[in-house]
């Protein structure tokens, strides 16, 4: 449990950030959860063999500490008084991964990321701190949404269980890698001035990130070279198709990426009313569709069909939509079911379903063993590996491939309780009040599209997307009502109309004007 100790501390910390209403105890939150991560990630290599080159290169390690403590230190002195550029900065380094190879071992880090989130914690904490941020502050003083106390709830409880992990290495990584940093970062989005003008930039920078890297997948798969990812790389050389991941270290996360892009821009195109950009919008998907068609990524394909019908939901009638989605799912059923045979699709054999068929059986036997608490925070892999048998499985399982699956077996009943009640809340959040507002709608839909990603596939709050789409969604939900104007287009409130002439002052009795 000792060990645990500080893993617990820097989670309640996190969820400080993202609870406590007052300024400045939000902000010391904040910069001690910044602080304390890298220390309890330091000591806990520190024995290993990860940090032997920096051992061997004092001078170096040393420079650069010094130069990345400046650039972050530079970033959130520029982003002062201007928060929407921390916004589109981290929307900019949302997907890229850097490979640090360390004592064997080669860990893929999202470090662009990372120094966004840190110099938007300074920023957001150092005026703070001074006291040129009070509670009288608008927006300062907002009181927390149920979602998010559930989401943080969950992140302090996978800490605690952390204590009895059979993986606690793996834990503590979940931990410091992504929750930690990723509640900082969601503090800092969420509490921005959020206007549709805003997330079209984000959109834009999205889009144009899309554009990227579509293009290098096409020159891979033209090439058939991968430039990232052994096992991938590895998958395809005994495979009959070839599959690709752009700059991705898994091409289902590059195609979760892509349908996120898609599905913003599908709303911009449906709520537009100029033909120009309905043909740019058009031109645009068909161009990324290709991209995500060889990517060869089920699950993509999947989330992508359900991020449209919540956008069809949420533009047009319900009730019409869901009852349409709901024939053809049921047809589709009736279809494997009947032809199962005849397309030699079946869900329950492994080879069909990719893997995922004894992932998922594994999965429920772990669950029933321990169903109360579970074996502990990030302790699947290593559990279904003592517990299989089969040692062609036991090289290949990282998580059930179905993240509620995953969670039930290493928290039990409790951790999964708080995750589908996260789940459940954060639906309410975003999808309540976003008929009629492409840029919710168009959120809601990008996040349920991940939610059913996870489903089959892994990385929900492992995901930044997921963080930075419920940030933009709460954010929207929250903020003050304004009146959209077409000439700002973003709804901020137009300016103030100037007042009428006062009428002239009468001449008192007796008093004439001059000739």
């Amino acid at each position: 449990m000792d060990s645990a100790v500080p893993l617990i501390v820097v989670a309640l910390l996190a969820a400080a950030s993202v609870l406590v209403r007052a300024p400045r105890p939000r902000a010391a939150a904040m910069l001690g959860a910044l602080i304390l991560t890298p220390i309890i990630l330091i000591s806990h290599i520190w024995d290993g063999g990860q940090l032997d080159q920096l051992r061997d290169r004092p001078i170096f390690a040393a420079v650069a500490v010094v130069v990345a403590v400046a650039f972050v230190v530079a970033a959130a002195f520029l982003a002062q008084g201007h928060p929407g550029w921390l916004v589109l900065a981290a929307a900019a380094a949302l997907p890229f991964r850097i490979p640090i190879s360390s004592g064997g071992s080669t860990s893929n880090l999202l470090v662009p990321l990372y120094a966004v989130m840190a110099a938007g914690v300074l920023a957001h904490a150092w005026p703070r701190l001074t006291g040129r941020i009070d509670e009288r502050t608008p927006g300062e003083d907002r009181k927390p949404l149920a979602v998010e106390w559930a989401l943080m709830a969950y992140v302090v409880a996978y800490a605690v269980q952390a204590s009895y992990s059979a993986d606690f290495s793996h834990a503590l990584e979940q931990v410091v890698f992504f929750y930690v940093p990723f509640a900082l970062l969601y503090t800092v989005i969420v509490r921005v001035d959020w206007t549709p003008r805003l997330a079209q930039r984000c959109l834009l920078v999205l889009a144009g990130l899309a554009v990227v890297l579509v293009a290098i997948g096409f020159v891979e798969y033209q090439t058939r070279t991968l430039l990232l990812n052994p096992k991938v790389i590895s998958s395809n050389s005994f495979s009959e198709y070839f599959r690709v991941n752009s700059l991705f270290f898994d091409p289902n996360i590059y195609g979760r990426f892509l349908d996120v892009v898609m599905l913003g821009v599908i709303a911009a195109v449906l709520w537009s009313t100029r033909p120009r950009n309905a043909i740019v919008g058009a031109v645009l998907l068909v161009y990324l569709w290709a991209g995500l068609v060889l990517t060869l990524s089920q699950s993509s394909f999947t989330a992508l069909l359900a991020g449209l019908v919540v956008l069809a939901a949420l533009r047009w009638r319900t009730k019409l939509v869901l009852g349409i989605a709901g024939t053809v799912a049921v047809a589709g059923l009736v279809f494997i079911l009947a032809a199962g045979s005849t397309v030699r699709f079946d869900v329950s054999s492994n080879k069909d379903t990719s893997g995922r068929a004894d992932l998922i059986a594994g999965g429920v036997r772990l669950f029933s063993d321990d169903p109360i608490v579970g074996h502990g925070s990030g302790s699947f892999a290593k559990e279904y590996r003592a517990a299989e048998k089969d040692t062609s499985s036991q090289g290949v399982a990282s998580a059930s491939h179905t993240i509620p699956l995953t969670v039930a077996a290493e928290q039990g009943v409790l951790g999964l309780a708080l995750y589908l009640a996260v789940l459940v809340l954060a639906l309410i959040a975003l999808l309540r009040g976003a008929r009629g507002d492409p840029v919710r709608a168009a959120i809601a839909a990008a996040f349920v599209a991940l939610l059913v990603h996870t489903m089959m596939y892994a990385a929900f709050l492992e995901d930044p997307l997921a963080w930075a789409l419920l940030a933009a969604g709460v954010g929207f939900a929250t903020r003050p009502a304004r009146p959209v104007t077409e000439e700002t287009g973003d709804g901020t409130a137009p300016a103030a109309p100037e007042p009428p002439p006062e009428p002239p002052i009468p001449p008192p009795a007796g008093w004439s004007m001059p000739a």
